[in-house]
C-alpha cells in the first residue's frame, strides 16, 4: 500500500510563532497558531486534522463492511470531535455517524458501525484514546 505524506512548518516560539500545515497531494494547506490550537483563533490545529482523517477513514471503512454484507450505503456522514485536555493530550474522540443504507436494519447498521469504530486504520492508530460512537440509520 502507498504511504501518505503531510508536512508542517513552524516559525518562532510557541506564544508568538505560527505555522502552516500542508497535505502533499495539494488538498489542503492552512495556517495554525497557539491561538488556533488552544483558544478560538483563526486557522486549524492538529487535532482538527486528526478528526477529519478519522471521520473519513471511519466512513470509508463502514461503507466497505456494509457493502460486503450486501448493504451498500447511499451515504455515510461522520463527524469526529477530538478533545484536547491537560498535558496537552488527546483525551477523547467522539464519533457521530449517520447512514442512509437501503434495506439495512438499525441493528445491522449499529453492529457494522461498532466494527468500523474498532477496525478502521485510524481508529487502530488511536487505540489508546477513549472513543465513543453515536450512530443512527436515517432515510
Amino acid at each position: 500500500m502507498a504511504a501518505s505524506h503531510a508536512s508542517a512548518l513552524w516559525k518562532g516560539n510557541l506564544s508568538e510563532g505560527s505555522g502552516v500545515m500542508r497535505l502533499a497531494k495539494g488538498g489542503y494547506e492552512g495556517p495554525f497558531t497557539k491561538a488556533s490550537r488552544f483558544d478560538s483563533g483563526d486557522g486549524t490545529d492538529p487535532e482538527e486534522l486528526i478528526g477529519a482523517a478519522h471521520a473519513g477513514c471511519f466512513s470509508m471503512f463502514l461503507s466497505a463492511i456494509l457493502s460486503e454484507s450486501g448493504f451498500p450505503p447511499a451515504e455515510i456522514r461522520t463527524t469526529a470531535n477530538v478533545h484536547l485536555g491537560d498535558g496537552p493530550a488527546i483525551t477523547l474522540i467522539e464519533l457521530e455517524t449517520e447512514g442512509v443504507v437501503p434495506g439495512c436494519s438499525e441493528r445491522v447498521f449499529m453492529e457494522h458501525a461498532d466494527k468500523a469504530k474498532s477496525g478502521c486504520p485510524v481508529s487502530k492508530a488511536l487505540a489508546t484514546v477513549p472513543m465513543t460512537l453515536t450512530a443512527r440509520l436515517v432515510s
